[in-house]
């Protein structure tokens, strides 16, 4: 079988990619992203897990921006040198292009923390970038992933989607008339997480035609992508089987880092409890027991903020504590998890603690033989910006489906 040829743009570590390999329907071409973290663990998981033995060419770390450059190669003092994505793509008529800009300039929540609103992020713009890439190959189709908050951004004089999409039809390509339609939320398609994003599809016109594909779209969006739901997942389907980790009373070091917690037995990689102080450990028990003891005093943001006062003696505008129920999905897993894991508790008294990168991965659907390599922090911001890949595989099976049914 021929496999669908596609290249990831802002590819992070690959949570995309790697739902489309699960498929088995699709072959990677090339993956571009410019942090190193997230290159490094690309690399070592299309070299390990789906065998490709030339993932350090196919991995591209450069920033998308210099166009150009990433077209026809580069020598440079920050990114190396490489061929560029001509050469790796060669004679092979592309297909697809999956990726989604980062989504901190048009998340609702980046907009309120911000004091401009965002509108001074060059992020806003990275849309340009992968425009480029997509007008230079013509692929059939392409996959834009992002915030649903990308629908009412306003950087500039015009809603930001608006300029988008003029700029996905001069570029050849059509998209659903009305986005909202195009809001997944993935706890639809077996992800254990309350997780909403826009996966908008864009079809080439010379391809399919207008009509054609303005069919398709609407097919897509209400039929296919839809039979690929499965059954909803709690957080506990997600994590209860994972070793537990029980406050020391004391502090141990591990590989050089301060624990509060024991290590797991047996191990798991990337397992490993966040220190915790004491007072944080008896806040954890005491907003856990409150849920296993059915009180529930502290589920209010209210009662969290005054909380949070009574604690630490400062005050915040928004609760800074929230435990994850067993037998629900959990709340969303973000990139600014590395920051703060308050916001992240793990169900169990016993446990007393944040979650683990384990565990964030879990809830992001990474299955456990992606080991993770890196400090938590560089680890876990590169999880909570990833697409989990239990919904990539949905969405690879669906496009898959509705436009190379014969390949």
């Amino acid at each position: 079988m021929n496999k669908i040829k596609t290249i990831d743009l802002f590819a992070g570590c690959g949570g995309l990619m790697d739902g489309f390999e699960q498929s088995g329907k699709y072959e990677t071409l090339a993956a571009v992203e410019w942090e190193k973290a997230p290159c490094r663990n690309l690399e070592k998981r299309l070299n390990t897990k789906w065998n490709y033995k030339d993932s350090e060419k196919r991995v591209l770390r450069f920033d998308i921006q210099r166009t150009d450059e990433l077209f026809n190669g580069w020598d440079d003092s920050e990114y190396g040198k490489s061929e560029g994505l001509n050469k790796l793509i060669g004679d092979n008529k592309l297909d697809l292009i999956i990726g989604g800009p980062p989504c901190q300039a048009y998340s609702i929540a980046g907009r309120v923390r911000d004091e401009h609103g965002m509108k001074n992020d060059y992020r806003n713009y990275l849309f340009e970038s992968y425009l480029k890439v997509v007008n230079k190959y013509k692929p059939k189709a392409f996959v834009f992933e992002n915030v649903p908050g990308i629908l009412s951004a306003q950087p500039g004089d015009r809603p930001i989607i608006e300029i988008i999409k003029e700029s996905f039809q001069k570029t050849g390509y059509l998209v659903l008339d009305d986005l909202k339609n195009a809001i997944i939320d993935f706890t639809e398609y077996g992800v254990p997480q309350n997780r909403k994003r826009i996966i908008i599809l864009g079809l080439s016109i010379d391809e399919y035609g207008t009509e054609k594909a303005k069919q398709m779209l609407k097919d897509f969006y209400e039929n296919v992508l839809p039979s690929k739901k499965c059954q909803k997942r709690t957080a506990w389907d997600a994590i209860g089987d994972l070793p537990k980790l029980y406050p020391l009373g004391h502090d141990e070091k591990y590989n050089g880092k301060r624990i509060s917690h024991s290590l797991p037995e047996p191990f798991v990689d990337n397992h490993i409890a966040r220190w915790q102080s004491d007072r944080d450990i008896e806040v954890f028990k005491l907003l856990e027991k409150d849920i296993e003891n059915k009180e529930f005093k502290y589920l209010s943001t209210q009662s969290l903020k005054e909380l949070y006062t009574k604690v630490t003696g400062h005050k915040s505008n928004v609760h800074k504590y929230h435990v994850i129920q067993k037998d629900l999905p959990s709340n969303l897993i973000p990139a600014h998890l590395y920051k703060d894991g308050l916001r992240h508790i793990h169900p169990e008294s016993s446990q007393a603690r944040t979650i683990t990168v384990r565990e964030a991965a879990r809830l992001q659907t990474f299955a456990d033989d992606y080991l993770f390599e890196g400090s938590n922090v560089e680890l876990l911001k590169m999880i909570g910006n990833a697409v989990p890949p239990q919904f990539s595989k949905c969405l690879a099976l669906a496009i898959k489906e509705l436009l190379f049914t014969g390949e």
